[in-house]
Parts: C-alpha cells; sequence; structure tokens
C-alpha cells in the first residue's frame, strides 16, 4: 500500500528537475540542475567564460585549468518547497598532466510522510535525495585550444528506491587572440548500471551546446551567448490546457504558426543570453534571459520576469562571494550562492 503511494512521490520529485523543459530528462534530469549562483545569474546553462570559476567546469570541462589550482568552492541552493542543493568543490592542478576538479554534488527533498491509499499516516518519514561524485580534468593544448572531460558517478535513494549510473562529459574550447571564447560541449553520455525501480532502465539526459562570449576592451562588459540542446531542433510542445488560448471555439481547430514565427520561436528556445558588468575589482553585476524557460514555465494571466535571472558577485578579503535569483515561476524564485577562495592565499599570510 505504501509502495504506491511512495511512486507517486518520486513522479512528482522527478518533475522538479523537469521543469525547465517539457522533454522528459527522465530520472537523471538532476544532472543538468544548476548548483552555481554565476550560472543560475547567466541563464541557467553552459557557459563558455575563461577564467578562474571552477564552478563552470561542472557544465563546461574544457573551462578547467591552473588558475584554480588549490581553490574550494561551496554552494547552496534553496530550492522550491524545502528543496536543497549542495555542492562542494576543490582543484589540482599537476604538471604536464593538467588541472583536476573533485565535485560533490547532494540534492535533498525534505521530508515525506509515509501513507497508505486511504491517506493515513502513521507518523514515519523518509528523506528521498540524488547524489553525483565527480572528477573533472581540463587541459591546455596550445595558447588557443584547451580540452576537457568530467567522469560522474550519479545515483538516486529514494527511500527503497534505488539507481546507480556512470556518465562522462566532454568539450573543447578556442580562445582567439582578441578574447573571444568559443565552446563546444557534449554532456551526460552513460549508461546506468543499476536500478530496482520497475520497468526499463532509466535513460542519462545527453544534451549538447555551443556558447561564445567577449569580454569588451573598452567597456566593463562581458556577454555570453549560447546555444542549448544542439541534439534536437524542435523543443516547442502542443499543451493540452491550451492556455495560450490557441483553440478557435468557431472553426473548432488550433490556431497555427505560420512557418517563420514558428521557425523563430524554435531558434529562440535554444538560445541563452548572459551578461556580467564589472563595477571596480571586487564587484560585478549579472543578468540572463532563457527563452525556452520562459515560454515554458510562464503562465498566461501572470507572465512576470519568468526566464530572467540575475545576481551578484563581490571579492571579499580572500573570499568571492557569489549570490543569484532565477525567476522560473511567478510564485517564487530559487536562490543560489558560493563561497569559493583560494588556500594559498592563506598559506602566505601565516608565513
Amino acid at each position: 500500500m505504501k509502495r504506491k503511494l511512495l511512486l507517486s512521490v518520486i513522479a512528482f520529485v522527478l518533475f522538479v528537475f523537469d521543469i525547465q523543459g517539457q522533454t522528459s530528462h527522465g530520472a537523471y534530469g538532476f544532472l543538468d540542475a544548476t548548483n552555481s549562483a554565476r550560472v543560475a545569474a547567466l541563464g541557467n546553462t553552459d557557459l563558455s567564460i575563461y577564467d578562474n570559476d571552477m564552478q563552470l567546469g561542472i557544465y563546461n570541462p574544457s573551462l578547467i585549468n591552473s588558475e584554480m589550482h588549490n581553490d574550494i568552492a561551496l554552494s547552496y541552493v534553496n530550492y522550491y518547497a524545502g528543496i536543497n542543493f549542495m555542492t562542494g568543490q576543490y582543484s589540482r592542478t599537476f604538471d604536464k598532466i593538467g588541472s583536476f576538479v573533485g565535485t560533490i554534488q547532494y540534492h535533498n527533498y525534505g521530508k515525506f510522510k509515509y501513507a497508505d491509499e486511504q491517506g493515513n499516516v502513521d507518523g514515519s518519514t523518509f528523506s528521498p535525495s540524488d547524489y553525483n561524485i565527480m572528477v573533472g580534468w581540463g587541459r591546455q593544448l596550445t595558447p588557443h585550444w584547451s580540452i576537457g572531460a568530467n567522469v560522474k558517478m550519479a545515483g538516486i535513494q529514494y527511500e527503497n528506491f534505488k539507481t546507480f549510473a556512470v556518465a562522462v562529459d566532454v568539450a573543447g574550447s578556442y580562445r582567439t587572440e582578441s578574447g573571444w571564447m568559443f565552446s563546444a560541449t557534449a554532456r551526460n553520455v552513460g549508461y546506468e548500471l543499476y536500478s530496482n525501480f520497475e520497468g526499463k532502465r532509466n535513460k542519462l539526459p545527453f544534451r549538447m551546446s555551443a556558447g561564445v562570449s567577449k569580454r569588451l576592451e573598452h567597456v566593463p562588459f562581458l556577454f555570453s551567448i549560447v546555444y542549448e540542446n544542439i541534439q534536437k531542433w524542435d523543443l516547442s510542445y502542443d499543451d493540452p490546457l491550451d492556455l495560450e488560448g490557441n483553440y478557435d471555439p468557431i472553426t473548432g481547430t488550433m490556431k497555427k504558426q505560420s512557418k517563420a514565427a514558428k521557425f523563430g520561436d524554435n531558434l529562440m528556445r535554444h538560445l541563452v543570453f548572459g551578461g556580467e558588468i564589472y563595477i571596480g575589482k571586487n564587484l560585478v553585476l549579472r543578468a540572463g534571459y532563457n527563452y525556452g524557460m520562459r515560454k515554458n514555465l510562464q503562465t498566461p494571466t501572470r507572465k512576470g520576469l519568468c526566464g530572467f535571472s540575475y545576481g551578484v558577485g563581490v571579492n571579499i578579503w580572500h573570499f568571492s562571494i557569489n549570490y543569484s535569483r532565477s525567476e522560473m515561476h511567478i510564485y517564487g524564485s530559487p536562490n543560489y550562492i558560493t563561497i569559493s577562495t583560494n588556500l594559498d592565499k592563506f598559506v602566505k599570510n601565516s608565513k
């Protein structure tokens, strides 16, 4: 009796990570969840920005570099309905081998009460969770080219239901003399090794993206444009509830977009825009716009800022602190915070 209710709860939890798109990402959709405050502020997608932010390597391992040596970072995400994400990272560079980043991600969905089909509870609870243990590697091949890969060991623990999978990300980046940065990534290529869920084994949410970024020379501004989900062109979907009012009651048919409008809508669903404004050396303001997220999550009566995101980064003493909010829905927005530092700074000060 409890098992049927638990399956319903699991289906709801999995929906949380399908919230950014109507195409099902399956049980491992949490691998695409945003844990970095900076990434959330710039549109919740893979970025192609080359600096010492090792959290970018979670999404694009070719950005892992020697400037991250001996860095540590901690992230916390206050999501919806008592859901919390936590991430810890450490980076190390080895001569002639490359730079490595170790990452542990843990997603907790709060407490759920056991109940039977009639809704009777006995007071006992359980806490479903996901986890991802990842080792990332990046190497500079030439002054312009860099490559990288992540190896992931991901699992699910929902009461007595468990899964385990392995996956890899691969990426490459090219940086021009003038500072243009181009990247391409392929993420979540892998296989589920174990599952005690009923039915077929779960697939991983494979996705490809390409991006470009550039910090302007005479203006303290960096822009980023990402084309995500290269593997699938049509990201639109038919809404059975017709929230946009496309049903014509007179003819009894659905209104259809013109070919040009449909092409433009599909193209924009792939594009994510972001930008950073630098105010001195210790303050940066960020903003992003994700059209696909806006189309999937907006309501017809109150669209609000759905699809927009924003944040701020400050450097205080030896610490870099980033905070952001992502307007996923008119009824609430997740809060992201990341704190990072370099351990060598403390060693030098102690001498």
